[in-house]
């Protein structure tokens, strides 16, 4: 599902909005410092049980910010007149968990980090005891 976008020949598109991580194009959203590209006809992708896709994507990347994607996916609909459903909002708190607090505006709890299973503790078996060599009786 990687979007990346082609180089249209140096065109400097004008944002319809921007924030720190993200600019929302005529054309779609693209991510600013990675170039990472959402064709505007793709923003609405769902998946077979009506969760959104891009949320659910983009919380695989480690440069995706919460807060700024949201922000900026939410205004990329908006401007496109894309609806949003109760889906999307289910599909944010999928794919990125939900927000725990603490000082990084996007620090929050990945739902994988949540249930990644962790591998069985080591056990050691007891040790057996050293078998004893009969004395023959005589």
């Amino acid at each position: 599902m990687d979007a990346l976008r082609q180089d249209d020949f140096g065109q400097d598109d004008a944002a319809l909005f921007e924030n720190r991580d993200w600019s929302v194009l005529a054309d779609g959203l693209e991510h600013r410092a990675t170039g990472y590209f959402i064709a505007r006809d793709a923003l609405a992708s769902r998946g077979p049980d009506g969760y959104w896709e891009w949320p659910l994507h983009l919380s695989e990347k480690e440069w995706c910010g919460v807060r700024s994607f949201r922000e900026a996916f939410l205004a990329a609909l908006a401007a496109f007149g894309i609806a949003a459903d109760q889906r999307l909002s289910l599909s944010f708190a999928l794919g990125f968990g939900t927000r725990v607090g603490g000082p990084a505006p996007d620090e929050a709890v990945r739902l994988g980090d949540l249930v990644r299973l962790k591998p069985p503790a080591r056990r050691t078996l007891p040790r057996q005891p050293e078998p004893v060599a009969l004395a023959a009786a005589g």
